[in-house]
């Protein structure tokens, strides 16, 4: 089963067994409003360069990304938070990849703007091997094209399912990054890139690890 058929089954009980016809229609209706921004087209790519990084871990230790560089390619995934189900099913599908990131000699993290204590609830949760880091005010997401603000009527939907992102997030912006996958290579250039302004859509592992394996093979030549 592909991480995409597990995100489908979970989409098709939460909007059928689960969530009112009006949440429903609210979600559908400001997702298609982010695609329309054509947001998505305009993040970075493969083939830019990566901007660089120093962002905490759930301990509370700068992570950055030249350090990373210096030993091999970083595998990078953008997520929004552990309130989102979403997220959590692709965090899974990661760690089932996880030992076969490591082996082509990458680094694999991952990148959310909510605060240390969620974070480290996502890490329990998901029973995650690699970092999650902290990119306070989606300042990264940022800088990739990702962070955008949720729609008023979206924002009074996750409040009412009890999702207090301010709290979580440790800010008032309400914005989040669009998910996103990112593949930088050595010479901190993006190798690949897989971004989506529908959060019910992610793309599979092993198409990164494609990537990856392709950049080991290269340093061999």
């Amino acid at each position: 089963m592909t991480l995409q058929d597990k995100l489908d089954a979970f989409r098709q009980n939460f909007e059928t067994n689960i969530a009112p016809a009006e949440a429903v229609a609210i979600i559908h209706r400001t997702t298609d409003e982010l695609i329309a921004t054509g947001q998505a087209d305009r993040a970075l790519k493969a083939g830019d360069r990566a901007p660089a990084f120093a962002l905490t871990d759930t301990d509370g230790t700068i992570v950055r990304s030249a350090d990373l560089l210096a030993s091999g390619p970083i595998a990078l995934s953008f997520y929004r938070g552990v309130w989102c189900p979403y997220c959590n099913i692709e965090l899974q599908a990661l760690e089932e990849a996880a030992e076969a990131v490591r082996a082509t000699g990458a680094s694999l993290i991952a990148v959310t703007p909510q605060a240390a204590p969620s974070s480290r609830k996502a890490q329990r949760d998901n029973h995650l091997s690699f970092p999650v880091l902290s990119d306070a005010g989606n300042t990264l997401a940022d800088a990739f094209g990702l962070r955008f603000r949720l729609q008023d009527d979206l924002i009074a939907l996750y409040t009412g399912f009890g999702i207090d992102l301010p709290d979580t997030n440790g800010d008032d912006s309400y914005t989040l990054p669009m998910p996103a996958r990112y593949v930088i290579g050595t010479d901190g250039v993006i190798a690949y890139a897989e971004v989506n302004p529908d959060y019910t859509r992610r793309p599979d592992p092993a198409d990164m690890l494609a990537i990856l394996e392709g950049l080991r093979l290269r340093t061999l030549a």
